[in-house]
């Protein structure tokens, strides 16, 4: 299973959710920013990935409207984390294990 990790730069939610459970679930993990210069959406990315996991409604919308082909064909969660945490901060370390513990058994 690929699953990409999408937020607004790939540089705190997302990429901290990659490193965070890299190792430890047997799932291939990237992620990805919509605004980012180093680690972007690419519509390759998106297809790379069987699920998607982004942080905010606004990301859904995005993928929608940029996107309906991705959209209508992948499992697209919604975290519901907004953009107000740094890179490894506990607090968004604590906020992933939770909020993804109960999305594990889909990706099995």
């Amino acid at each position: 299973m690929n699953l990409l990790f999408l937020c607004n730069q790939g540089e705190n939610r997302s990429r901290t959710a990659k490193e965070l459970f890299q190792g430890k679930v047997l799932h291939e993990l990237r992620s990805a920013g919509f605004y980012s210069e180093s680690c972007p959406a690419t519509l390759e990315t998106l297809e790379w990935a069987d699920a998607i996991v982004v942080f905010e409604e606004v990301h859904v919308e995005k993928l929608k409207q940029e996107h309906p082909e991705i959209w209508f064909e992948k499992r697209i969660i919604n975290l519901d984390i907004l953009d107000v945490y740094n890179y490894q901060q506990e607090e968004l370390k604590g906020l992933l294990e939770s909020k993804m513990e109960e999305w594990w058994g889909l990706f099995e």
